[in-house]
C-alpha cells in the first residue's frame, strides 16, 4: 500500500504536483490501519461474496471506502477513479481538470472495493462483464453529496469512476459565473426573450450544464413552468420539474420533448442535442413560444450552427429560432491564498505565446511564490477553475448568414464584427486581470 498523493507519480502534462495535500489521506497511519484491517477481512469477504453488508457501518471495507470518498471531497475533486492494475489498485482524483494520484492500495482489495461501491449504487455485484451506472447520496460533514457511479470491465478487473456532483444550493447566480461585464449584459438580454433557442457548447467537462442551471436559477419564478430532460439529472432544483432519460423504458430526449409540449411549459432545458429528431423538436418548441436551452458538443460558438444543419435542421428554422450560443472552457485559477503577481521569464513558458497578439513580456502571471505547502491548494499554486466564454448573439447579419448557408468562418466573421470575443481573447483579458493564467488559456484555446 502506498499512501503517497502525487509526488511519486510524474505529471505527463508538466503541471505542478500536489504531493502535500492536506486532508484525511495525509494521515498515513489512519489509512494504513484501515487497509491492514481490510486485508484481514479479505478472505472472509471473498468466501461470502456479496461483500460488506451495507448495514455494517463499522466494517473496515466500509470505513476505507468512506474515508477515500471523504478525502476526494475535501480535495474539491470532481471525479474519483478506482483503477485496477496488475500489482496495485490505483486511486486517483480529478482536481481542477487534472488527474492526480491519491493513494495506491493492495490489489487483493480491488474486488471487495468495487463491490462495495456497487452496493452503494444499487448495482449488480455479480455482473462483472458489462458496464453499470448508479447513483448514491453520500453524507459528508453534515451535508448530502450526490455521487454518480460508473463501472467498466477492464483487462485487470473492473474500474469505477465516481462523479462528485455539486449540490444544487451551490449553483451560483449569473453574476458569479465569471462573464466579463459586457458579455454578461449580452447574456441577460438573450435570456430575457420570451422564446427562442439558446445553446451551450463545449467539450465534456467544460461546465455547460452548470451554466445552464445558473440561467434556469435566474429564470425560475412562481409564474413560469420549467421542464428539463437530462441524462442523467445532475443538479436538483426544487423549482424545476426534472425528467431523466431512460432508454430501456423508451424514454428518450425526443420522446420527453414531445410530452413536454403537452405540459404547458414556459422554459425547457434539453440536456443534450444528440440526434436529428431531438434537434428538430427543440427547434419547433423554440418557434412556438417557448424558451429552449440546450447543450451541444462543438469547439466554438459559430460551429453550433453548422452542427445543427448537419443534423438536418432547416436553415430557415434555425435562423428564425436561434437566439445565441455560449461556448466555454474551464481553466485553472490561481490560488488566492498563496499566489501572487510575479513576472515570469518568457523562456520558461511552455506554450508558444507568440501566437496571440498580446505583449506577454509585460503580462504578469499569477504563480506560487511560497516554498511552504499551502493548505488551500496543496502547494500547486492553483485552486479551482474559472470559465472562458465565447458568446454569439444572433443579429440580422448572422441570421442572413444562416439563411444563405454560409460557413462557420463567415458566421464567425459576422459575429466578430458585432463584438464577439473568441475564447482566447476572453481568456487573455481574464489573465491580465489575474483571474486565470495565460499559459492555460493558450493551451486550451486556438487562435481564430
Amino acid at each position: 500500500m502506498t499512501a503517497n498523493p502525487v509526488a511519486s507519480h510524474p505529471n505527463p502534462r508538466g503541471y505542478p504536483s500536489t504531493s502535500t495535500h492536506s486532508g484525511p489521506l495525509s494521515e498515513e497511519s489512519t489509512l494504513a490501519s484501515l487497509t491492514e484491517a481490510l486485508l484481514a477481512e479479505v478472505p472472509t469477504l471473498q468466501r461470502t461474496d456479496p461483500v460488506a453488508r451495507p448495514d455494517v457501518d463499522d466494517h473496515a471495507l466500509v470505513r476505507l471506502v468512506n474515508h477515500i470518498i471523504a478525502a476526494a471531497l475535501e480535495h474539491d475533486a470532481s471525479d474519483l477513479h478506482i483503477e485496477p492494475q496488475p500489482e496495485e489498485l490505483h486511486v486517483r482524483i480529478r482536481r481542477d481538470g487534472i488527474l492526480h494520484p491519491l493513494v495506491n492500495l493492495p490489489t487483493t482489495v480491488a474486488r471487495a472495493f468495487i463491490a462495495r461501491l456497487k452496493i452503494m449504487g444499487n448495482l449488480d455485484i455479480a455482473e462483472r462483464r458489462l458496464p453499470q451506472d448508479g447513483r448514491v447520496t453520500f453524507e459528508h460533514e453534515g451535508a448530502s453529496v450526490d455521487l454518480r457511479i460508473s463501472t467498466l470491465p477492464t483487462l485487470h478487473g473492473e474500474k469505477a469512476v465516481l462523479r462528485l456532483l455539486k449540490r444544487a444550493d451551490v449553483i451560483p447566480g449569473l453574476e458569479q459565473l465569471g462573464f466579463l461585464d459586457d458579455t454578461l449584459t449580452m447574456l441577460r438580454s438573450m435570456i430575457a426573450r420570451p422564446h427562442g433557442l439558446l445553446l451551450m457548447t463545449g467539450p465534456t467537462g467544460s461546465g455547460k450544464s452548470f451554466t445552464a442551471f445558473s440561467i434556469l436559477k435566474a429564470l425560475a419564478t412562481p409564474s413560469v413552468n420549467i421542464l428539463t430532460i437530462e441524462d442523467p439529472v445532475e443538479y436538483q432544483l426544487p423549482s424545476l420539474q426534472q425528467t431523466q432519460v431512460n432508454t430501456k423504458a423508451g424514454l428518450t430526449f425526443a420522446r420527453a420533448l414531445r410530452a413536454f409540449l403537452r405540459q404547458d411549459p414556459d422554459i425547457i432545458l434539453v440536456g443534450e442535442i444528440r440526434d436529428a429528431e431531438t434537434a428538430q423538436i427543440a427547434l419547433e418548441a423554440a418557434m412556438t413560444g417557448h424558451l429552449v436551452l440546450a447543450t451541444l458538443h462543438t469547439n466554438d460558438a459559430p460551429s453550433a450552427v453548422t452542427r445543427l444543419t448537419e443534423l438536418g435542421v432547416e436553415r430557415f428554422q434555425l435562423a428564425s429560432a436561434l437566439i445565441g450560443v455560449i461556448a466555454q472552457r474551464l481553466v485553472r485559477a490561481p490560488c488566492s491564498a498563496c499566489g501572487t503577481d510575479s513576472r515570469r521569464d518568457p523562456k520558461q513558458r511552455p506554450f508558444p505565446f507568440s501566437q496571440a497578439h498580446v505583449d506577454f513580456a509585460t503580462m504578469e502571471q499569477p504563480i506560487q511564490v511560497s516554498s511552504d505547502a499551502c493548505r488551500s491548494c496543496g502547494g500547486s499554486g492553483f485552486r479551482g477553475r474559472r470559465p472562458l466564454h465565447e458568446v454569439l448573439e444572433v443579429n440580422d447579419e448572422i441570421e442572413e448568414s444562416i439563411l444563405k448557408g454560409e460557413s462557420a468562418r463567415e458566421i464567425r466573421r459576422a459575429a466578430r464584427e458585432a463584438g464577439m470575443r473568441t475564447l482566447r481573447e476572453d481568456g487573455l483579458i481574464k489573465a491580465e486581470q489575474g483571474r486565470v493564467v495565460a499559459a492555460d488559456v493558450m493551451a486550451m484555446t486556438t487562435q481564430r
